[in-house]
């Protein structure tokens, strides 16, 4: 194992043409300039340069050497602003996954805000419904995971793992424009139980269940998607129904259907997830606050 230290000597020793040169160019003491190619050579194994009359020439291993000691140093260096970058937050690499509404909502808005300030920060987008996207953070696939719960779902959060709560999300339901509850402000679960639904992800389903059974009927589910537009269109051409988030709302894409609150109001929890060792990194943190700062501007809205 070469120590750089003595690779930027013994570059200089070449560059500058002696010993005693390089001595001056870096500051040092001929002897100690000396002694780091002495240990140079010992870990290469065989003499790096030679005296010709009063002057030092290479040998092949140290042609060789002196090939690779520019581009050694010159990694180095740009590992070293690599660095500084990141630690200034001028550059870095945020791998967020997010769910499909969060995708649409609260992360455009805080990477273009983090864009404007912060150019040099890349945030790279992976999409994955819970729980499998905290397994990905658990993993190491990401740095920042967005995801949800519903009351009554208890979460094992492992120990490494910090959970940022970001805002409570109203459930709605999606119906045609000309459906009888459209014209109330809020509609009662119970009032839907003999209509045809539309169910989401997994997550999702099992807590609409779960709410359809408190009060005391199951859904007649007649179709189940992931894809919020395909929800949308379902219910556009009067196929059913759908309990979704009222982040949903903020990009509703038919102008056949609407959305309405529950009464009583249901909820579910979002939040960002990261590695707890994580938040020392410089990139992440920004992102988490710009995050948190989308999310405050939503609740107060």
């Amino acid at each position: 194992m070469f120590d750089s230290r003595h690779i930027k000597t013994f570059h200089t020793v070449v560059t500058a043409g002696s010993y005693s040169a390089a001595a001056r160019a870096l500051g040092y003491t001929q002897p100690a300039v000396t002694q780091q190619m002495k240990a140079l050579e010992r870990a290469v194994g065989t003499p790096l340069f030679v005296r010709v009359g009063r002057r030092m020439r290479l040998t092949e291993a140290g042609e060789a050497m002196a090939r690779h000691a520019e581009v050694i140093l010159e990694s180095l260096t740009a590992a070293q602003q690599q660095m500084s970058a990141i630690t200034r937050l001028r550059a870095g690499r945020v791998r967020v996954c997010a769910f499909p509404s969060a995708s649409a909502t609260l992360l455009p808005e805080a990477v273009a805000r983090l864009a404007a300030d912060h150019p040099g920060v890349r945030v790279e987008l992976l999409e994955g419904e819970p729980p499998d996207s905290l397994r990905r953070l658990s993993r190491g696939e990401c740095d920042i995971t967005l995801a949800f719960t519903y009351p009554g779902l208890h979460e094992h959060i492992p120990d490494e793992m910090v959970e940022i709560p970001l805002l409570e999300d109203q459930l709605t339901i999606l119906m045609p424009i000309g459906h009888p509850l459209a014209r109330r402000r809020a509609v009662k679960l119970a009032d839907l139980e003999g209509e045809r639904w539309i169910a989401g992800c997994l997550r999702c389903r099992t807590n609409f269940l779960h709410e359809c059974a408190e009060q005391g009927f199951a859904p007649d589910i007649a179709f189940t998607t992931d894809d919020n537009l395909v929800v949308q269109s379902l219910v556009a051409e009067g196929l059913g129904v759908a309990m979704m988030p009222g982040l949903v709302l903020s990009f509703l894409r038919h102008d056949k259907i609407t959305g309405r609150a529950l009464d009583p109001a249901s909820r579910r929890q979002v939040s960002a997830y990261v590695l707890r060792e994580h938040l020392r990194i410089p990139a992440t943190a920004l992102v988490l606050d710009e995050l948190k700062a989308v999310a405050a501007r939503r609740v107060g809205c």
